[in-house]
């Protein structure tokens, strides 16, 4: 099966001498999707499907990496967008829209007492930690997950060009699920330690009562513990991971899906802590930014009129047992993370890296019009014939793929480039 990417291409050749990787963000670009064999930039977006430039439509599970929630061109918080608009966007003081997001936000998260807005996770993962910093009077800080691309946490990571090195020593990474990683390092800097800042849940739950522990820990220690919900907030549970698990931090922060692909993020917590915002420098033109703000209202709104994280649960545990069920090659193939967000992990063949499975299914799943990176980013738009679509899809690719990786002809099948890792997180 054929499929053309030629304007998207054209749009490419123009648009790299002018913005380099010809895109805003690492995962939207010719990294993240086989070049080539994969589209490169998108027109239309409704409900779960896109279209793209050489109209070719697909059903969408990378849903602007999580930030559309509800799916795209949501009726009622479009709506909301539009009778904003009619009377201002930017104001020269605040609208009354902050207080009353604010208010469902308090009302929702457990450790929500006070809430600052801003535009991008980074925006607000980066001020929990100058919060963090100001509250306790030390500078290190411990990260376990991905926190955006600020000094303070790139560093940590492979992507570390241009931070200099004395902002690296004060990041120091743990793994998930060993809580001895973690005790290693408050024991190895004693009293120096201003966050713990952490992904509440990743590739695999939390085990053996692991957040409980960090949680102890912070506590016994004087550290501040921060969770990081940009991904996890409202998709597990209204009130975020922390809700769902039983374990509240002191700070969290969260965007993504906050008000259905409008720019919002959100630092909440404890009223001893984020009143310091009142002393630390964390001010931006945008923040009360109120087309946004419209929006995540009407979000939340419809959020918790349908129930929304009970919708994830249910397409996503079907969309696990399918998988389990039809998958014919589980020495290649498994998914991974609890029902709302889960991923495709694949392992290495008998002649093919897994990054060429993982670029070859990538591919296929274009040509039969699935958009994907290799995590199934679930909306309210999907339904479970979305899912059986994508699982019958699966079979038949995961049997091809076996077949070429045993014959080590699964090069030959490639159109374009191999996809490229940013770096890994999880």
């Amino acid at each position: 099966m054929t499929i053309s990417f030629t304007e998207s291409l054209n749009w490419y050749e123009k648009t790299q001498n002018i913005i380099p990787l010809a895109s805003q963000t690492f995962s939207k670009s010719k990294m993240a999707l086989p070049f080539k064999a994969a589209p490169l930039f998108i027109k239309y977006g409704k409900g779960a499907q896109v279209i793209d430039l050489d109209n070719n439509t697909y059903t969408d599970y990378i849903n602007g990496l999580l930030c559309v929630s509800l799916g795209y061109q949501d009726q009622e918080v479009d709506d909301a967008i539009k009778a904003q608009l009619a009377s201002g966007i930017s104001f020269s003081l605040p609208h009354t829209l902050e207080a009353e997001v604010a208010e469902l936000l308090v009302d929702l998260i457990p450790c929500a007492e006070m809430v600052r807005f801003a535009k991008n996770g980074s925006d607000v993962t980066s001020a929990a930690v100058r919060l963090a910093r100001a509250y306790t009077g030390r500078e290190h800080i411990a990260v376990c997950g991905y926190h955006g691309w600020q000094d303070w946490y790139i560093g940590s990571t492979t992507r570390d060009l241009g931070v200099p090195e004395a902002t690296k020593k004060l990041t120091h990474g743990f793994t998930y699920n060993d809580i001895s990683s973690l005790e290693a390092i408050i024991e190895n800097h004693p009293d120096e330690l201003a966050a713990v800042i952490m992904e509440p849940l990743n590739l695999a739950p939390p085990e053996d009562g692991f957040l409980e522990k960090v949680r102890e820990l912070c506590s016994r220690n004087g550290i501040v513990l921060v969770f990081d919900e940009i991904i996890t907030g409202f998709r597990y549970h209204l009130g975020g991971a922390q809700s769902y698990f039983g374990v509240t931090p002191d700070l969290a922060t969260f965007g993504k899906g906050i008000a259905n692909g409008m720019p919002l993020s959100a630092i909440v917590g404890r009223k001893d802590i984020m009143q310091l915002m009142n002393e630390i420098f964390f001010s931006g033109t945008f923040g009360g930014e109120a087309l946004s703000l419209a929006a995540a209202k009407a979000t939340i709104s419809k959020m918790k009129k349908i129930n929304f994280p009970a919708h994830l649960w249910h397409i996503g545990d079907y969309l696990i047992e399918q998988f389990n069920q039809v998958n014919p090659a589980p020495e290649l193939f498994s998914i991974k993370g609890l029902a709302p967000w889960t991923f495709l992990t694949i392992n290495q063949g008998k002649t093919s890296s897994a990054n060429l499975i993982k670029s070859w299914i990538i591919q296929e799943l274009c040509k039969n019009g699935i958009l994907m990176l290799g995590t199934h980013n679930l909306s309210f738009a999907h339904q479970k014939t979305d899912i059986d679509e994508l699982v019958q899809l699966y079979r038949s690719l995961f049997t091809r793929a076996k077949e070429y990786d045993h014959s080590g002809a699964l090069a030959q099948h490639l159109d374009g480039h191999e996809v490229e890792a940013v770096f890994k997180v999880r």
